[in-house]
This record gives structure tokens, sequence and C-alpha cells, in this order.
């Protein structure tokens, strides 16, 4: 099992045509044969995306709408990499026309977009990971966003991540450390996004394949604070898993915004300090370095 996506996920592009689209689909055409699909383009449907994958020349059809290239292929996932001003319009047409799957890569969509996007897709068939998000990949099935398939390896770890970055640092240490991984979902740091972190650790402790999880968080908002409440709740209800974590933001100043945080850190929540006591109440393992995430899983392990 995994979560989100297999090989039998169908993906369709939209902002193939651009470098950064191109680039990312050829990647992942080479991971195991992801089933990338077709792409879209208003103005250049009918047209054929051509690409190089490992010396070979492949070919995607593109249409005019995420619906045409829905039905024409059987897609059940969208990917965006449509610049910002555009991205919410993309990735309300991927709702409009009830993708099960959307992921958005796209960095900079202003909230007042998303907070539009996330009313749509309440009632929805529609589940949407980021934006601002590295996506989603499940080793030797399927790559969708621009994690670096190289450093994965099948195995029994889930990821779940506010930060790119250290989204691919838990996936080498976890190769390393010869777990390996279910899958790693990456959530995106903005303050208004699709999937949070209680989506995924509801899937994980669900996964049968999945043994045990890493949470990555940062400082802003309260959203690692709610999960550790929930994971509080299913473990009184006898759900639990060994899980590691990690917070970013350990040295940052109260009362600022950091990075792409989300939030000023304020009322007791939403500080790095706040964050990992309450993830330390929730019965995770903490890793005071990003260094040391899965040395700190593995003694979690082995209790």
């Amino acid at each position: 099992m995994s979560i989100l996506v297999d090989k039998n996920t169908k993906v369709i592009v939209q902002g193939l045509t651009g470098k950064t689209g191109t680039f990312h689909t050829e990647q992942a055409l080479g991971y195991f044969g992801t089933q990338m699909v077709a792409g879209t383009h208003p103005k250049k449907g009918g047209e054929t995306w051509v690409g190089n994958v490992e010396g070979k020349e492949v070919g995607l059809p593109i249409y005019t709408t995420v619906a045409e290239a829905r039905d024409a292929t059987g897609a059940n996932a969208t990917v965006v990499y449509v610049p910002p001003a555009g991205a919410a319009a993309a990735i309300e047409e991927a709702i409009d026309a009830e993708i099960p799957l959307i992921v958005c890569i796209t960095e900079g969509v202003p909230v007042l977009d998303m907070v539009r996007v996330k009313a749509k897709l309440k009632g929805s068939k529609s589940r949407l990971l980021g934006p601002n998000c590295p996506g989603v990949l499940t080793p030797e099935q399927c790559k969708i966003g621009i994690m670096p398939g190289n450093i994965f390896m099948k195995g029994s770890v889930g990821i779940v991540s506010r930060s790119g970055t250290l989204t691919y640092e838990a996936v080498f240490q976890t190769t390393n450390e010869g777990l390996g991984q279910s899958t790693a979902v990456g959530i995106g740091g903005d303050p208004v996004k699709g999937t949070e972190f209680i989506d995924v650790l509801e899937m994980f402790l669900a996964d049968d394949e999945t043994q045990s999880m890493i949470m990555i968080g940062e400082i802003g908002g309260s959203a690692e604070e709610d999960a550790a409440q929930f994971l509080i709740d299913e473990a009184r209800r006898g759900r639990r898993k060994p899980m590691a974590g990690f917070i970013a933001g350990l040295t940052a100043p109260k009362g600022r915004t950091m990075g792409h945080a989300g939030a000023v850190i304020s009322g007791g929540k939403g500080g790095a300090e706040d964050k990992i006591a309450a993830m330390e109440a929730a019965g995770i393992a903490m890793s005071r370095s990003p260094a040391k995430i899965g040395e700190v899983l593995v003694k979690a392990l082995k209790g």
C-alpha cells in the first residue's frame, strides 16, 4: 500500500509547456515510468509536447482544458506549474473537472487567491497538496512534483513536511538508515493551503505499509500543535506508530515571521519550543538537529 499516489496514478501537467513544467515532467517520466499522460494550455490544445527522457524523445498530447485531458486520458491527478498570478485559476479548473488529487508546486500564490480556492475545495471531490510544496512521491511507483527521486528507497517510513528541503533531508536519512519510505508528502509552508498535517497523519495511521512516521514542521501557525493533539486523541483510541519530528526555526526571534512560515509567533503557539513541547507530549521523539532526524527515528523504533 501507499497513500495518495501509486503506479496506477495518471497525471496531467498544467503548465507543461514552460521550462519548469518541461524539466520536472521529464524527471517524472524517467522515475519508474510515472504515468504523465497529458498537458494543458488554453491556447495550445491539439499540439504535442516533446521532451527528452534518458536520451529518448517522448511526446504528450496537449489539451485546451483539464476536463478535456481527463476525458481523453482517464487522469486522476494533476500537477500545477503555472506562475503565481494564474495558479489559483488553474487549481479551480482542476476542482471543476473533479480531479481527485491536485498538486500545486507554485510558490508565491497570493493569499487571497488561496482563500477563494480553499472555499471552493469544501464539498468538492478534489484534494489539494500545496501550494508552495515539493509534491508527493511513492518510491518506485509515482513521482509528482520536484522531489529528487534518486534519494528514495521503497520502505516503511511515512514522511510529511511543511519544508521542501527538509523533506529531502528526512528521505535521505531514512534511506541511509535502511528504512526507506512508504510515501513522502510535502504539504507546503503557505498559511492557506489544501492539505494539513492531520489529513496526512490520518492516512499514514491507516496505511499498513507505513510502520513509522516523520513529521517536519516550522515556526508559525498552530498546525503542529493541532496535529499533536490529534495524535494524542488517536493514541487513546489505540492507534499509534513510532514517530520522529523536527521543527525548523529554533533560533527565530518571537514576534517575527521567518521564511515562509506563514504566521507570526504569538499567543503561546507558533514558536519552535511551543511546537516541540506539544509534539513531545504526543509521544513524538524530537530531533534538535535536521541532521539527526533519521537517527532519532531509529532510536524511537528500538524503544
